[in-house]
């Protein structure tokens, strides 16, 4: 456990991904040697957070390593009254990058992942983090970001999913932390009102 500001952060459970992805060499991230990392926290959520890629997840000693994008998440939840436990977190990305890479090849072969993931879980309700996920998500329509989506609830594989700023561009940018709040808090509104009716 490590803390931002003070407060508890939680290295979740990573979920395995199915065997027939472990091996994926649809993109040129399997070059880099980095692991699949399929989700983590709650596998049974109705509730399913994506970012754009993993973080970090060991330090050098090959400890367990929680990274600034999410520890900024948790420190969002909090602030917004979500329970860090209750969430399912994945990626659009399924493996860390760690140097350069054509990122719209990379981001259309990982695709595929999130699409098998959606319907595996049906999950209830979708929330993106930053302008990768958005652009990847809404390839078709122009203006596809955070700025243009953020504030309104929009449809996903007939899944309604909204969007709010990237962790990171919260830690860079500090002004920003009050507009992500707002936006987790309208998440865990529409989440609630979601879960009521099933």
């Amino acid at each position: 456990m490590t803390t931002e500001m003070g407060h508890p952060c939680v290295i979740l459970p990573e979920e395995q991904a199915p065997e027939s992805t472990q091996h994926c060499e649809r993109c040129e991230l399997f070059k880099q040697r980095n692991r699949i990392i399929w989700g983590e926290g709650n596998p049974e959520s109705s509730l399913m957070l994506i970012l754009d890629n993993p973080g970090a997840r060991e330090d050098r000693e090959g400890n367990p390593f929680l990274c600034g994008t999410r520890e900024t998440l948790q420190l969002g939840m909090r602030e917004a009254g979500m329970d860090t436990h209750a969430v399912y977190v994945t990626y659009l990305l399924k493996r860390r990058p760690i140097r350069a890479y054509n990122k719209p090849a990379t981001r259309a072969a990982c695709l595929s992942h999130l699409q098998l993931q959606l319907l595996q879980k049906q999950p209830s309700v979708l929330f993106g983090f930053g302008n990768a996920v958005a652009a990847a998500l809404f390839p078709q329509q122009e203006n596809a970001t955070v700025k243009e989506l953020r504030g309104n609830w929009h449809k996903f594989g007939g899944m309604p999913i909204g969007f709010t700023y990237h962790p990171l561009a919260v830690r860079r940018r500090p002004n920003l932390l009050r507009f992500f709040v707002e936006d987790l808090k309208a998440l865990k509104e529409k989440w609630e009102e979601k879960t009521a009716r099933e």
